[in-house]
């Protein structure tokens, strides 16, 4: 339903508020599905779980002295709950997209140019998270809020897992978008530091060691031109990422940082 609410920037302060107004509205709805799928899949697994137990306590042995009637029944439970996990399976993703979608959507309405390269850059840096990172992280906080309690064990983890890599991705494609000064790069730290400790609640360390990281990237914004090669050294792995992330720098041009970056992909 957000689709519907997307606008181009040459409108009246009317419309746009009337689209903000919807876009909100929409999220809202996508919240509440999330809480109530979220729910379900909670007293479905409840419900297996009892189901299962019952057969094998209960059906099962009656079916034991039954030529063939065993196996086939515990063939057909079998079946039974994979199409249970899997209807599961699909509304976990879908609530994982719906997540996601308003991740994207703060980001677009609440994250300013002016975040990570200030018109005063000489002036004191903020030491503060964007008011984008402050907005998702509660949004995250407050609907994530049921997934810790309605999923446990493989499941919990598998989910957290899967938003985590998401959320990383797309934070990665969010942050091309801009161009970074001094100031800027230790915004975008301060920002980083705020997602990671947020993803730290999913008990995920791969989730944890790729926020570490771009942590470490963003330093490629704050060291001077000179000092870019040492970046790579110990944390080889931030290559790639970081290579197009040093052309996001504002003195990208005016340090001729280019050809150094040349020297750097060479060794």
């Amino acid at each position: 339903m957000r689709d519907r609410f997307v606008i181009g920037t040459s409108v009246s302060r009317r419309l746009a508020a009337a689209a903000a107004s919807g876009a909100e509205a929409a999220a809202a709805q996508g919240e509440s599905s999330f809480r109530s799928f979220m729910i379900a899949v909670q007293r479905c697994a409840s419900s297996v779980a009892l189901l299962q137990q019952y057969f094998s306590n209960t059906i099962s042995r009656l079916l034991l002295p039954v030529d063939g009637a065993h196996p086939s029944a515990c063939e057909d439970m079998g079946s039974a709950v994979s199409v249970v996990e899997a209807a599961a399976h699909k509304g976990l993703l879908q609530c994982i997209d719906t997540v996601m979608c308003e991740v994207e959507r703060l980001l677009s309405s609440e994250q300013k140019v002016t975040d990570y390269r200030s018109p005063d850059d000489g002036a004191a840096p903020d030491h503060r998270p964007t008011n984008a990172c402050i907005r998702i992280v509660a949004y995250l906080s407050r609907v994530l809020e049921v997934a810790f309690s309605a999923l446990e064990g493989l499941n919990k983890q598998s989910f957290l897992t899967e938003l985590g890599n998401r959320l990383h991705k797309g934070l990665l494609n969010h942050w091309q978008k801009f161009t970074f000064s001094p100031s800027g790069g230790l915004r975008l730290k301060r920002d980083i530091t705020e997602y990671g400790e947020f993803v730290r609640s999913f008990n995920a360390p791969s989730i944890d060691e790729k926020f570490e990281l771009l942590g470490i990237m963003a330093n490629v914004f704050i060291v001077a031109p000179e000092s870019l090669a040492s970046l790579f050294e110990g944390t080889p792995s931030i290559r790639k990422d970081a290579l197009r992330f040093i052309q996001l720098r504002d003195d990208y041009k005016t340090a001729k940082i280019a050809s150094m970056l040349n020297s750097i992909m060479s060794e």
